[in-house]
């Protein structure tokens, strides 16, 4: 009868000698998750139900207006930067789980990585440097809530 010792797994061994990052990942969705439901009802709410005209209330002003309070602001790039790292730590799970080739699992997750990052990038840019009344425009062109 022979004895055969059973190798730890990669994750395992990785675990023990570092930060165990997909423990801290497995945190991150839960908690993450449970923070963006409360967000995304939130948005919902304010633009779909409060106030008059539902949906077809949302429009370049309606926009311009909410982003106007720096509250907005933050709401909204909170929402976008947890939905984007959460769904991009989902993508990356499935990357690890079912890519078997590590070279295309490296090109994959760093593909993962740079587009994510460039969209957090160009998403806050967007909401925080937004202008809805731009200087030197015709002021036939700009909304009601410019003063001219």
């Amino acid at each position: 009868m022979t004895t055969e010792t059973v190798e730890a797994p990669r994750s395992a061994r990785t675990a023990r000698r570092s930060t165990n990052w997909e423990k801290w990942g497995w945190i991150y969705m839960r908690a993450s998750g449970a923070v963006l439901v409360v967000l995304i009802f939130g948005h919902l709410f304010v633009n779909l139900l409060a106030g008059e005209g539902g949906v077809k209330a949302i429009d370049w002003g309606f926009v311009a207006g909410k982003w106007a309070n720096p509250f907005w602001q933050v709401y909204d790039t909170l929402l976008l930067w947890l939905a984007l790292i959460h769904g991009s730590n989902g993508m990356r799970t499935i990357v690890n789980d079912y890519v078997g080739r590590p070279a295309v699992r490296r090109v994959l997750l760093g593909t993962l990585v740079v587009s994510a990052a460039v969209l957090l990038l160009l998403g806050t840019l967007v909401v925080w440097t937004f202008d809805p009344c731009p200087a030197n425009a015709p002021a036939d062109m700009l909304p009601s809530i410019c003063s001219a």
